[in-house]
C-alpha cells in the first residue's frame, strides 16, 4: 500500500507544477491534468514483476528435489553433498546417517544376542523380554559371554 501512496503524491505534485491558468479556466485542465499524470503514475506502480525462481526446496520432497538436482538447497540448508541414500531407499542426510550409525554400536551386542536367542528358543513373533523369563535369560547368557 505505501507504493500506490508514494506515486499519487508524486502524481500529486507533477499536477500542482503545471503552468498557472486564469481562475476561471483553473478548475477543469487542472483535474484532466491531474487524473492524467494519477493514471500514468499509478500503472507504473502497478505493474508487477515477474517473481524470481527458488533455489531453494520445500515441502515433503525437498530432499528428493534437491538429491535429484531440481534446487540448489532444501529449506534447512542441505545441499546435495550432505544428502545420501539409506538402506531403504530413504534420502537423509549424511550426518544424520553417520550419527545413527555411531549410536547403534551401543546396543549391538544386545540386539545380536537377542536374536541368537530367539533363533535358539524357536520363537516367532512379537515376544517381550521381561526379566525372569527363558528369553531374556537365554539373551543375557549369550550377551554376557
Amino acid at each position: 500500500m505505501a507504493l500506490p501512496m508514494k506515486a499519487m503524491k508524486a502524481a500529486m505534485k507533477v499536477a500542482m507544477k503545471a503552468k498557472p491558468m486564469k481562475k476561471v479556466m483553473k478548475k477543469a485542465p487542472k483535474a484532466k491534468a491531474m487524473k492524467k499524470a494519477m493514471k500514468k503514475v499509478m500503472k507504473k506502480a502497478m505493474k508487477k514483476k515477474a517473481m524470481k525462481v527458488s533455489k531453494i526446496a520445500k515441502g515433503k520432497l525437498a530432499r528428493n528435489v534437491v538429491f535429484k538436482g531440481g534446487k540448489e538447497k532444501t529449506a534447512t540448508g542441505l545441499k546435495k553433498s550432505d544428502l545420501m541414500k539409506s538402506k531403504k531407499g530413504k534420502i537423509v542426510s549424511r550426518k544424520a546417517s553417520a550419527n545413527g550409525k555411531k549410536a547403534y554400536t551401543h546396543i549391538k551386542a544386545w540386539t545380536t544376542a537377542c536374536q541368537k536367542a530367539r533363533k535358539d528358543l524357536g520363537i516367532k513373533g512379537f515376544v517381550a523380554i521381561k526379566k525372569g523369563t527363558a528369553f531374556y535369560k537365554a539373551a543375557k547368557a549369550i550377551y554376557s559371554a
